[in-house]
Formats: C-alpha cells, sequence, structure tokens
C-alpha cells in the first residue's frame, strides 16, 4: 500500500479576477488528477495599507507599478463567486480550498463552506492574533513556512497549541510557550498541523531551495510536512514526495503569459498533470524500506547471477585450480562466494567445458 501525497494545484489569484476563468483552473485541475484546487480569499482593505509598495516580483511580473492594495483589489472575490467555485469543484469531484488572509475571509471559509483544511501563508506566520482564530476554528491547518526560521515556526505553533486547547489564560508569549510544552498542546498539534516549507520569491531560484530543510522541521517538531513549491518546472516537488512531503502545493494557470503577479512562476495544465503523474509513480516506487528481493526479481536472479562452472575440461580426480575453473552465469549451480573453498579439491567426477561445478 503506498501513501497518497496531498496535491493541491494553486490557482491563487491566477484567475485575474474573472468567475470564468476561475472555473476553468478548477476544470484544468481536476483534469491534471490533483486533490484540491485552492484560491486566496481576502478583503484588500483587511490584507495592506493603500501605501503598501509591491514586492520586487509582483513590479517585474505584472510590468506595471502600483500599490498592493490596488492589485489585490482587482483580485478580489466576493462570496457569491465562492459559491460558484464551491459548487463547480463538487461536480468536478476535487476539493475546494482558498487561503483566508484576514479574519473576516476566515469566518467566510469555515462557517459558508466549512473547508476541510485552513491553509495558512507565510506572510501570517507571525501575525498572532490571525493564527489564534484559526486556531480557534478546530480545523486542520497547513502552515507555509516562507521566510522563518526554526523560531518563527515554534513560536507559530505556540500560538496554535493555545488556541487548540481553548487555554483560559490570556494571550500571552509565555502563555503560547506553555501551551507549546504541555502534553495536549502537542497532541492536537500533531493531530492537526502539516508544516510546508517554502522559498518565498516567485519563480524560485533551485539554489535557493533547500529542500534538507523540510527534513530538518520534521526532526525538530515531529509534525508532518509538505512542500510549497515556487521554483520553475515540475522536477523540485516530485524530489520532495521522495523525501517525504506529505502535502505538495504548486501554482498553475492556463497561460503564463498572462497578465498578473504569479502566471509566470506557475505551470501550465500540461505541465500540471504531468507533476502530478510524477508524483504517484513516486509514491508507489517508494516502496517498503526493507532491503530484500521483490518478488518480481527471483525470476531473473538465476538468469543474471553466476556459477561456479569448468573452464575447460576437467578429468576425475584432477585438481581443482584457477587454470581449469571459471564464473559464468547461469546462477543455478555454486555460486562463487564458495569459489576459493574449491581451490584444491580433487574434482569428484570428469567435468567438460562450461559444466557446473557440483562438488
Amino acid at each position: 500500500m503506498t501513501n497518497h501525497t496531498l496535491i493541491i494545484a494553486e490557482a491563487g489569484v491566477n484567475h485575474n479576477g474573472s468567475i470564468d476563468l476561475a472555473l476553468e483552473l478548477i476544470d484544468s485541475a481536476a483534469e491534471a488528477g490533483a486533490d484540491v484546487v485552492k484560491f486566496q480569499t481576502f478583503k484588500a482593505e483587511n490584507l495592506a495599507t493603500k501605501a503598501a509598495e509591491q514586492a520586487p516580483y509582483q513590479t517585474r511580473n505584472t510590468g506595471q507599478i502600483e500599490t498592493q492594495y490596488d492589485m489585490l483589489k482587482k483580485l478580489e472575490l466576493d462570496e457569491k463567486s465562492h459559491t460558484l467555485l464551491a459548487e463547480h469543484c463538487k461536480r468536478r469531484n476535487i476539493i475546494f480550498l482558498s487561503t483566508p488572509f484576514d479574519v473576516e475571509s476566515l469566518d467566510l471559509l469555515v462557517n459558508k463552506f466549512d473547508l476541510p483544511y485552513i491553509k495558512i501563508s507565510s506572510g501570517d506566520i507571525t501575525n498572532a492574533p490571525f493564527l489564534l482564530e484559526v486556531a480557534k476554528t478546530q480545523k486542520n491547518i497547513i502552515l507555509s513556512t516562507g521566510m522563518c526560521t526554526l523560531g518563527d515556526v515554534e513560536q507559530a505553533l505556540g500560538v496554535l497549541a493555545f488556541g487548540f486547547i481553548g487555554s483560559k489564560e490570556p494571550p500571552t508569549i509565555s502563555a503560547f510557550e506553555k501551551s507549546y510544552a504541555s502534553h495536549e498542546g502537542r497532541s492536537a498539534l500533531t493531530a492537526k498541523v502539516t508544516l510546508l516549507h517554502c522559498t518565498t520569491e516567485y519563480p524560485a531560484p533551485f539554489e535557493d531551495v533547500n529542500l534538507n530543510a523540510m527534513g530538518t522541521m520534521r526532526c525538530a517538531f515531529s509534525l508532518a510536512v509538505g512542500y510549497s513549491d515556487h521554483t520553475s518546472g515540475i522536477a523540485i516537488p516530485i524530489a520532495a514526495v521522495a523525501l517525504g512531503a506529505v502535502v505538495i502545493e504548486k501554482h498553475f494557470t492556463l497561460d503564463r503569459g498572462l497578465p498578473g503577479p504569479d502566471h509566470k512562476a506557475s505551470l501550465e495544465p500540461d505541465e500540471l498533470k504531468k507533476m502530478v503523474d510524477g508524483i504517484r509513480q513516486i509514491e508507489v516506487a517508494m516502496g517498503s524500506s526493507i532491503k530484500k528481493p521483490s518478488a518480481i526479481e527471483l525470476k531473473n536472479r538465476v538468469i543474471g547471477r553466476k556459477s561456479v562452472v569448468a573452464l575447460k575440461n576437467i578429468s576425475d580426480g584432477e585438481m581443482l585450480s584457477s587454470n581449469n575453473l571459471s564464473i559464468k552465469r547461469p546462477g543455478n549451480g555454486i555460486s562463487p562466494i564458495h569459489y576459493w573453498d574449491l581451490l584444491n579439491q580433487k574434482a569428484k567426477k570428469s567435468y567438460t567445458e562450461d559444466d557446473e561445478i557440483n562438488q
């Protein structure tokens, strides 16, 4: 039996504010075989000040300079749009998910759409008031950790533990630390939280990915880990699955040439399908950690291995030596591991060239 990696096709804001494009993205994700298609839910006025500047990648990828507020305002999806998307996901048999970026959006996603998970973006890992509200929902959480140290992650987990266990103490750093260290808090985190390693750059250079940090987080926190990928291509998320990622999140678009902040760092539909197929192959190939012959190999063992055979004709009673013994296929005779045991023995019968030695 193989583990099933949860593959999240990150539509994000690649709908460019168009519900028709968003519906097409759902179709594409479903046809690629993804488990989840994820959008982003926010109110621009709750997410950024009107003077907040774009990230350099946003300016580079959109080709225009504007405030984050102005950019985000064009990418909002209202409640009606969310309903249409959720209903279409149900028709296409794919899980609907969206990342909330403010408490109002969180309430909508939890109370109206009852999402199976809450995905928290890397940018909110230090947003303790928001993390606390997420934990109070008692939903399973997928937490991205881009731009983070282990200390940042531990602090965030303390806030989540505090919220999960319903601590009656006032929310303080010491109370978060106490909750994180408690048996009840640790049990809740283990049951509910998956950490995603992430490099917050679009696209992320391969040399800055540091996939090995995924294992570091697994060891440090004893939690399930996955990977949110912003690199070009499909190699890195597939490699992450081989390293134990249980969740893969990857941006996708219908066309990388479309305008918008994330299209250029996204997969197109055929690439998304190849990534999903590659991950499913890796899941099967990981198999067992026990080193033993697979059943399918056994029929080839005799053919591929070798036996000790006569190099030339050997007379009965003749001394066996390196001059009259050889090692050749097939492997259904004496194994070459016993070659030295045969040396200097007298042949118990006559052998012709290539006969198996069966003393």
